[in-house]
């Protein structure tokens, strides 16, 4: 019955989050193939963090965490957000569910691509299903996870609200004061707060049962990406194939396996805050641009780096919306930006716990092993030279410049902080060079899809332009004597 009640309470945010979507996007049109797989991964992201901001709003209020003053206000608000919905796209909601799974299958596909999808489809249901089985058998296990995370989520469970944590020496100054203590008191909420909904649900604390949600995160986030790629217009089995290659990453499945950490929603909430970015850039829709707030928001909550991570999206941001002088724009904001790095690493600031240096040491060592020898990210980083590469100049034409200038923020954040900061000792030990880099690692493989199809359609007009380039002067002989005549 626990399991259950685990399964309804995390299958109600998700529909809450994607009807809250769909009830804010005020038209009724059909939204096309692929838009709906986006609509409803981002919807369990969003619910999730919705949750979570509620949670946050009962402890202000002083009232205790529980089924009750939880799951009967996320019910009434989703049978609310459901009903809007339905009454603004009843017309066109099961024709665009139909239609997407219709493509999902390859049914206008011929037979060969048709076997394609169906094969990559098989390869992640088994790969989710053996993740859920580690998910939910696996008692919480990575260190990070019960000494800076799980352990709010166990003492707010217990004391069904939000209690305070310090540090070891201020707890130990402050013997009568109701505070608690881990490695890592100032992290954010609401990782842990995902927790505590699942263990109010179990009715008790399970160390494994208590991480479903992030198994949930990683389907979710499959959804968006596959309806974010289809919504750009690539057919359905090349959409599979950029999805199978973000979720069949080593490094990623091993933050679903071994749940805990918040990098896998941190990854997933920048990702999203960047496709809905582009996606508003290409229609200046309100309901992107909602998204768009609704998973930075939850970007700057997920972990202390996601401030950071959001501002590798004001380049893209300016490139976008001025199109004309947004290429030059963004390079002055790149240039102002290491210009203030290296003037913060003279003073020696140390700003969320990274300690600022002007020394040059790059781990070169450290990186090379990472994203070139061993095996955490498969052969994604040869992609990424060979797609540059390809790509040329393209990459910063429209309309693929606002995702290049994104990645290339990204690659300059984390450059940066492994070669001036005391990051540098936690690439050589392959721990945050990684973690950290999985925050863009979903985005440059959209990059790389993208920039591959720009190269593609450009050698396609250049084929397509060749015989008739040989054929003009032909017709301007043939065409003289006549004229003379």
């Amino acid at each position: 019955m626990d399991l259950v009640m685990l399964w309804m309470g995390w299958l109600l945010v998700w529909l809450f989050g994607t009807s809250a979507l769909l009830a804010f996007a005020s038209t009724a049109q059909r939204r096309g193939d692929g838009e709906m797989a986006f609509v409803v991964g981002a919807g369990f992201l969003g619910g999730q963090f919705l949750i979570t901001v509620w949670m946050r709003l009962l402890a202000f209020a002083g009232l205790h965490f529980g089924l009750g003053t939880i799951g009967l206000p996320l019910l009434a608000a989703t049978a609310i957000a459901l009903a809007i919905a339905w009454r603004r796209h009843r017309a066109a909601l099961l024709p665009d569910v139909r239609d997407g799974l219709a493509a999902l299958i390859g049914r206008a596909l011929p037979p060969r691509l048709r076997v394609v999808g169906a094969a990559l489809l098989a390869w992640l249901a088994l790969r989710a299903a053996l993740l859920l089985m580690e998910v939910l058998r696996r008692p919480l296990f990575p260190w990070d996870a019960w000494t800076q995370w799980a352990t709010k989520a166990r003492v707010w469970y217990a004391e069904g609200t939000l209690v305070p944590f310090v540090t070891g020496l201020q707890w130990l100054a402050l013997p009568n004061a109701s505070v608690w203590f881990d490695a890592a008191p100032h992290y954010p909420a609401t990782v842990p707060l995902t927790q505590v909904w699942s263990a109010i649900l179990l009715g008790r604390f399970d160390d494994a049962l208590v991480n479903l949600p992030w198994w949930l995160t990683a389907v979710a986030f499959g959804l968006a990406l596959y309806g974010f790629l289809r919504g750009v217009g690539l057919r359905a089995h090349v959409a599979l194939v950029g999805t199978w290659l973000v979720l069949s990453l080593p490094i990623l499945d091993t933050h679903v396996a071994l749940a805990g950490y918040a990098d896998l929603a941190m990854s997933a909430y920048f990702t999203l805050a960047g496709l809905a970015l582009l996606r508003f850039l290409r229609t200046r829709s309100r309901f992107e641009f909602a998204v768009l707030v609704l998973m930075a928001l939850a970007c700057v909550t997920i972990k202390n780096p996601g401030k950071l991570w959001l501002a590798m999206l004001v380049p893209a941001l300016v490139a976008g919306l001025v199109p004309k002088y947004g290429l030059r724009i963004a390079g002055a904001m790149f240039a102002l930006a290491a210009l203030v790095a290296l003037v913060l690493t003279r003073v020696g600031l140390t700003f969320l716990g990274y300690r600022l240096q002007l020394v040059f040491d790059m781990p070169w060592s450290g990186l090379t092993e990472a994203y070139f020898t061993f095996a955490n990210w498969h052969l994604l980083f040869y992609g990424v030279v060979a797609t540059a590469l390809l790509a040329g100049r393209r990459a910063l034409a429209p309309p693929l410049a606002p995702l290049t200038l994104i990645v290339a923020a990204g690659f300059a954040f984390l450059m940066f902080g492994f070669a001036f900061t005391n990051a540098r000792q936690w690439v050589e030990d392959q721990s945050t060079v990684n973690r950290a880099t999985l925050h863009l690692a979903p985005l440059i493989v959209v990059w790389m899809i993208l920039a591959f199809r720009a190269w593609a359609d450009d050698r396609a007009k250049a084929t397509v332009a060749g015989p008739a380039d040989l054929e003009a002067p032909h017709e301007a002989a043939t065409s003289a004597p006549a004229a003379s005549r």
